[in-house]
């Protein structure tokens, strides 16, 4: 068929060429009569591949380098943008030209017009390939005789309309799970049915449960995923020991989360008799139970990564592997991938060794409690932890000294903090704060990239199948947009499109660590940084100046690392000899899977904000009223972002700005106000009330007050 396709294609581009219909065309090619039916067939195969179409007379033409395939992201305004995989370019589509494409759809795209140094590239949607959802998760409101679901999604693009045989006994204000029966034509909203009710807008739960509905996200494991992990042993084999490296005579910790339950990874720091660290990372050999292609596997593989929504986890693996043969339990027996680093005073590596080992964890440590120790002021936690506090405070110094070592080379330290949500018995939000990071946490953080870069450099050079975690330099336009910002703000990123460097940037937080827009600018950066992904190729890692990166530390919960710790073991148990069809074969695997991955870790992604931007919603929505001190932490053409100390993000729209008209300065990004000249810059403190939380919309508005 491909010989044929190249036939046709070959002859279209011909510049005698003229649009012709089917039967034309085969006459001119000479295609026999009985073969004229599997000639149509393969001329809708390059239709589907979007290589040819139809005119508006019928006619075959060529689909020229103008037309593209992308994602439709709609704005609730009706206009949107196309992103095209593999690019940070966004083509703008307005509301005419969008062809009743929904949020999310996969559309065939029409440049019209190029893009210039000040506008985004223009398009029109010519086909849309692929709805996005067939599933959609709102609000029904409820007439006499019909209905209609309200999407979660505002920017989805339509409505639904329920009539009322489908409306399947949902009440008003209930949220529901509509399947779309009709997409929207023309002005005509989209028609369904509603397959499921999952509960009151303010029941206890249903905001979550929403969640994981709207991105169909696999809560339950399928039954033959489930009884293949019930086969598997809780206890390790003991005939395997032999063909591994015993540590279990070593005092090794894992340090985690209070509440964390899947432990992947635990840690040793000694001194040598030369005066260097030997570092030993210790990660749960996962690929020893998940075995290549196992239902397990498969199911691993689809998931990509676990999802965590505070009280809910999506996991990647079942419990009774994550949270036991996996996971490094104190007191249990455990088979792991170790790597052992030998660290000189400089912080530089001057041996390692990757090894398949066995440990048996000593105790198993919380962050809280570290950082207690480290602190020296809890009696009661230095009691009982007295004969361990040396070992800790050698961690301290070796992690420090890691940091020392990769700021100076450029990593840039972000420091932006997460937010603590606390929830009631009932998970509903009670309070928002800052997740205060420790140095317990930076013990682990600086530990675990080190052990990421050896694994990473090692198999780079022996040229393995491999994935890596990749992080590009960003782009000129997007860095030039941030000095924007800047330049009102007193800093610049410095650098030129063939030589911009992470160390630019990491002088700038530098300058303006501690002051108050410390927060505000790390923000800007992150925006203007490019997302990390995986790929099978090393490119390098920009945002912590590393040549060698990847993920190894996480195959619990990474698909990523589950698969290259696979690599690994393959190769240590082959004795690095590796044949030319098994490179071929994991290097196909690998593209596939670092492809994959990336996608999944984008919904996950997605899930975990949007689960967050929930309760904050939800927590302020019993706020109406109270007032804030805030910093203005973003200027657009529609209001002010002002962020609150707690996290919490609003917008404050021009009517709640003040009585006069605002003109908006985009070369400075400030406001200034049409008579009193009053300026607002992005950093500038402003004292706000809240005036509406909604947490269906996801949405929370201040306004300015004296």
């Amino acid at each position: 068929m491909e010989d044929k396709k190249k036939l046709i294609l070959d002859f279209m581009n011909e510049k005698k060429y003229i649009p012709m219909k089917a039967k034309e065309m085969a006459s001119i090619l000479m295609v026999k009569k009985e073969d004229l039916e599997s000639f149509r067939v393969i001329l809708g195969e390059l239709e589907k591949e979007n290589k040819i179409k139809k005119n508006k007379i019928n006619r075959y033409i060529l689909l020229d380098k103008k037309y593209i395939e992308g994602k439709y992201n709609k704005n609730s305004k009706g206009y949107g943008f196309i992103e095209i995989e593999g690019t940070e370019e966004k083509i703008y589509v307005n509301e005419k030209n969008s062809k009743n494409a929904l949020n999310g759809d996969t559309v065939l795209l029409e440049i019209i017009k190029d893009k210039d140094k000040d506008l985004k590239a223009e398009g029109k949607i010519i086909k849309i390939l692929q709805h996005e959802k067939e599933n959609v998760v709102g609000v029904f409101q409820k007439n006499k005789n019909f209905g209609f679901v309200i999407p979660d999604d505002k920017n989805f693009g339509t409505d639904i309309f329920i009539s009322k045989k489908n409306c399947n006994r949902a009440k008003n204000n209930q949220k529901v799970v509509a399947k779309i029966t009709k997409y929207p034509i023309k002005n005509k909203n989209a028609e369904g049915k509603i397959i499921e009710i999952l509960g009151g807008v303010d029941e206890a739960g249903v905001d979550m449960l929403s969640v994981i509905r709207e991105y169909d996200l696999p809560y339950e494991f399928p039954k033959k995923v489930l009884n293949e992990a019930e086969n598997i042993d809780d206890k390790i084999d003991q005939t395997n020991i032999k063909n591994r490296f015993d540590f279990r005579d070593k005092i090794i910790f894992t340090i985690d989360g209070e509440d964390s339950k899947d432990l992947d990874d635990a840690v040793i720091v000694e001194k040598n008799i030369e005066g260097n660290y030997m570092l030993g990372v210790h990660i749960a050999d996962v690929s020893y139970y998940v075995k290549e292609n196992s239902e397990l596997d498969k199911e691993a593989r689809f998931r990509g990564t676990s999802i965590y929504m505070f009280d809910k986890v999506i996991p990647m693996l079942p419990k009774k592997l994550s949270n036991g043969i996996c996971s490094l339990n104190a007191g249990e027996d455990r088979y792991t991938l170790s790597v052992i680093m030998e660290i000189d005073k400089n912080g530089n590596i001057i041996d390692s060794e990757i090894l398949k080992g066995i440990i048996n964890v000593k105790e198993r440590m919380n962050y809280t409690d570290v950082q207690k120790i480290l602190e020296g002021k809890d009696k009661k936690v230095l009691k009982k932890y007295k004969e361990y506090i040396d070992k800790f405070k050698l961690m301290e110094e070796l992690a420090n000294l890691l940091e020392t070592k990769r700021l100076k080379e450029g990593s840039i330290n972000l420091d932006i903090p997460e937010s603590k949500i606390i929830l009631d018995k009932n998970g509903f939000a009670i309070d928002v704060k800052k997740y205060e990071l420790t140095v317990a946490n930076n013990i682990i953080e600086q530990f675990m990239l080190l052990a990421n870069e050896t694994v990473a450099e090692k198999f780079y050079w022996l040229e393995t199948p491999f994935i890596y975690r990749v992080h590009e330099a960003p782009d000129m336009d997007k860095i030039k947009e941030l000095n924007k910002y800047l330049f009102g703000l007193g800093y610049k990123i410095k650098g030129n499109k063939e030589n911009i460097h992470p160390k630019s940037f990491a002088n700038v937080l530098e300058e303006v660590k501690g002051k108050e827009e410390e927060k505000i600018i790390a923000n800007l950066i992150l925006h203007t940084l490019k997302i990390a992904k995986y790929e099978s190729e090393n490119k390098g890692h920009f945002g912590i100046a590393s040549k060698y990166y990847c993920h190894f530390t996480s195959p619990i919960r990474r698909y990523p690392d589950l698969f290259i710790h696979r690599i690994i073991s393959k190769y240590i148990d082959n004795e690095y000899n590796i044949d030319e069809n098994s490179k071929n074969k994991y290097n196909k695997l690998a593209n596939e899977y670092a492809d994959s991955s990336s996608k999944r870790e984008k919904i996950a992604q997605k899930v975990e904000r949007e689960s967050v931007d929930i309760k904050k919603c939800e927590f302020m929505q019993h706020k109406i009223g109270e007032k804030y001190d805030g910093i203005i932490s973003n200027i657009t053409p529609f209001g002010v972002f002002v962020e609150l100390e707690n996290t919490i993000e609003g917008l404050i729209k021009f009517e709640n700005l003040g009585k006069e008209f605002f003109i908006y300065d985009d070369e400075h990004k400030k406001l200034i106000g049409e008579e009193t000249k009053t300026v607002y810059r992005i950093g500038d403190k402003i004292k706000v009330e809240v005036i509406y939380a909604n947490k269906i919309l996801r949405q929370i508005d201040f306004k300015k007050i004296e």
